[in-house]
């Protein structure tokens, strides 16, 4: 009985967790001055974060894909925008939350989140060059969008360049947010997702 109780809990809380996490798909803001405008800044992650820290690195995963098959409804790119969104998503969840079952303490917490972040951000790059910016290309040539990174930086002038000075660095910093985030608020919001007294 307290195992169905505990899967019950669990399952309701993964809902939540993917519906905030879609939510906050929308709440988006550009960077100025540091990357293209259309390279839009979003904390989505965030609560996949806290569901693989609280519940383990799978949930973290199912709310990354929850929350873009639910995007895939509004979807403006075919469902290429969502896939690399879950494959990047699940790239930072799953060792952040993997390295912190191994042994649940605030410094396996951080290392993992930032290697998670890292992952992500290298994996950015493979992204966009193979799925995304294809894709883009179908609607926008490749010279106005390199043109875009130029009037930043004049001599980023092949897509790989531009993916490593701006993406990349941009991907971790978004993933870093999240994780600073998490650790403000997860001490104080675990025990209501496992459902235990905090006392």
């Amino acid at each position: 009985m307290h195992t169905r109780q505990h899967n019950v809990r669990y399952m309701t809380v993964t809902a939540m967790l993917s519906a905030v996490a879609f939510a906050l798909m929308f709440f988006e803001f550009s960077i100025p001055f540091l990357v293209p405008s259309f390279i839009q800044m979003d904390l989505s992650e965030l609560p996949a974060l806290i569901g693989a820290f609280a519940m383990g690195p799978w949930y973290g995963v199912i709310i990354c894909l929850i929350k873009n098959l639910i995007h895939l409804l509004i979807t403006t790119t075919g469902g290429v925008g969502e896939l690399s969104n879950f494959i990047l998503g699940a790239a930072f969840v799953l060792p952040a939350g993997l390295i912190y079952q191994r042994k649940k303490t605030k410094k396996n917490a951080v290392i993992g989140s930032v290697l998670g972040a890292a992952f992500m951000a290298l994996l950015s790059v493979a992204s966009n060059y193979f799925i995304v910016y294809p894709v883009y290309t179908a609607f926008l040539p490749m010279d106005t969008i390199l043109a875009m990174y130029q009037e930043i930086l004049p001599s980023a002038d092949t897509l790989l360049k531009c993916l490593v000075i701006f993406n990349m660095p941009f991907t971790f910093v978004k993933g870093m947010l999240s994780v600073i985030i998490t650790l403000l608020i997860y001490k104080h919001i675990s025990p209501i997702i496992k459902g235990v007294s905090n006392k």
